[in-house]
């Protein structure tokens, strides 16, 4: 097997070690950065995606396919920003205020830097002002909000009206997701998106950037 099919099951095994092997004996065996990215774990995580959509993987294996490809893909960033590889877009992501539950805004995260796309976290509890300041000093495509309590929902509200009066309503893409939020309420607050779960929210911020 190649460097590049080492890393892309290596990826879908979870094997941390021997993505991070194949990774550093591509870039020693010449392979640029952005064909490692783009040939190898882009495919790979898109892969995990779809296994985890279909009910073949769950939680765990995504998390630990996504630190796999996280551990092969530090190595990769020094080379790929060397190389002039821009990322195919920039993604805001982050817990809304009051909510301090992280792990399904880390999956999107994860997911969507598998994705080929930049992303600045933000972390958790964050305010409506610093979602869009973020997105418009950054230059961000679209802003990504989670939240796990109905209470914070109403955050989330309060970030789109941010946008608009900020003026980038429509440059900059809104999308939502978490365990209560729903499509409805996604429709209802006037988000442009909305991710039933971290490899749906991947596929999304494609969807939201080609528009």
């Amino acid at each position: 097997m190649g460097h590049k099919e080492t890393i892309y099951q290596g990826i879908l095994d979870g094997d941390r070690e021997a993505v991070v092997a194949a990774t550093k004996a591509a870039l020693e065996a010449k392979t640029p950065a952005g064909e490692v990215l783009n040939e190898a774990m882009i495919p790979a995580m898109a892969e995990v995606g779809r296994l985890f959509e279909i009910n073949e993987y769950y939680v765990p294996e995504l998390l630990i396919a996504a630190r796999a490809m996280q551990a092969g893909l530090d190595i990769l960033k020094p080379e790929l920003v060397a190389e002039g590889v821009e990322p195919k877009g920039k993604v805001v992501v982050g817990t809304v205020k009051g909510d301090l539950h992280d792990i399904g805004k880390n999956l999107v995260a994860i997911m969507v830097e598998g994705a080929g796309y930049e992303v600045i976290d933000l972390g958790v509890d964050v305010s409506p002002e610093k979602y869009v300041q973020t997105a418009i000093e950054k230059g961000a495509d679209v802003i990504g909000m989670s939240a796990l309590l109905t209470t914070t929902m109403p955050s989330m509200r309060a970030t789109v009206e941010a946008l608009k009066e900020s003026g980038m309503h429509g440059k900059v893409k809104i999308m939502i997701g978490g365990a209560p939020v729903t499509q409805k309420y996604a429709d209802e607050i006037g988000a442009d998106g909305y991710g039933r779960d971290a490899a749906a929210a991947a596929k999304l911020v494609g969807q939201l950037i080609g528009k």
